[in-house]
């Protein structure tokens, strides 16, 4: 068991990822960690305020661990000094350098993991002090910095970070992909896809369904969908938008097909914000368009998830999983 696990008594090694925009919110967060993983809430891009009631409402419902992953291209002001002021037990960066937050979260007891792509940005947070890493295989659904598949970047990265946990993400579902993972040298697994798959996840029913009817040779990385989060590679699910855009000839942002239209509303907050094509906030609960033109994050990993069940149940199977594929 890896020292993250021990200081934040996780008895399990499966993480759920903190999927953006509050995806992972209180509900899948919480139910993951009450069954003995480490559940991390999603908040890129929110309001601290919100973020503050995301947090209170996540330890109503659970009195374990759980982590809060901060996307750093969409950091608003204040985000990080109220995971400070919260003393949230463990802080996720992605998509950027923690070097400017590790003294002060440890300061408070706070642990850091920085979500990294490859060995070598692994090995600069490990020298900023970060408490572990988590690595991105090419696999992965929603936003992806690896450029190599999982398996290769988790060998090359235990091999040279040695003590620090390695958490491996991408491409994961069942309890046997878990067992390949610990098997390579692997702290952990961060589960995106999979849980995006639960009754608790913040997707809207019919992109979780789409999901279910979708195969890993249905998925395509691509910079896509790019309004809200520019040059950012993400592994999504083929639509309209991406097979117009493509049939287009791939054409650059600002000249692509229905550049600026409005695909879809999106209820938050008091009033109802308007999503342009190729805008990277997927369907959420409060999503109301044409999922065609939507970015329909998934990964990989979905050519084993056929049926959307609770954060319990899939738990449940993936350590019945695990166990078999161990002994």
């Amino acid at each position: 068991m890896s020292k993250i696990h021990e200081h934040l008594k996780i008895k399990l090694p499966i993480w759920s990822a903190g999927m953006g925009l509050g995806i992972a919110g209180s509900a899948l967060t919480s139910a993951v960690s009450n069954a003995g993983g480490l559940g991390v809430l999603g908040l890129g891009g929110m309001a601290p305020d919100m973020m503050r009631a995301v947090i209170a409402d996540t330890r109503n419902k659970t009195s374990r661990a759980f982590g809060v992953n901060i996307i750093m291209p969409l950091m608003v002001p204040g985000q990080i000094e109220m995971c400070y002021d919260e003393n949230v037990a463990l802080l996720v960066l992605f998509w950027g350098d923690p070097s400017d937050y590790v003294k002060d979260a440890h300061k408070r007891g706070m642990l850091v993991v920085s979500q990294c792509g490859d060995v070598d940005e692994a090995v600069r947070a490990a020298d900023a002090g970060v408490d572990g890493v988590i690595v991105q295989g090419t696999e992965a659904g929603g936003h992806v910095k690896a450029t190599r598949p999982l398996a290769d970047v988790v060998r090359e990265t235990v091999a040279e970070l040695a003590s620090i946990p390695v958490i491996a993400s991408g491409g994961i579902a069942t309890g046997a992909d878990i067992a390949r993972a610990l098997g390579l040298g692997a702290s952990a697994v961060s589960m995106g896809t999979r849980f995006l798959a639960t009754h608790e996840s913040s997707a809207l029913d019919s992109y979780k369904k789409r999901l279910l009817e979708a195969r890993s040779n249905d998925t395509v990385l691509t910079k896509l969908f790019d309004i809200g989060w520019p040059d950012a590679a993400h592994r999504v699910i083929r639509n309209r938008a991406y097979n117009d855009w493509e049939a287009a000839g791939c054409p650059a942002t600002g000249s692509r097909p229905g550049e600026n239209s409005i695909i879809a509303t999106l209820a938050i907050g008091e009033q109802p914000s308007e999503l342009p094509r190729y805008s990277v906030t997927p369907p959420l609960l409060q999503f109301d368009g044409d999922l065609e033109e939507a970015a329909l994050y998934c990964g990989k990993s979905c050519d084993d998830i056929d049926a959307i069940l609770s954060a319990g149940e899939v738990m449940e199977q993936l350590i019945t999983e695990l166990r078999a594929a161990q002994s």
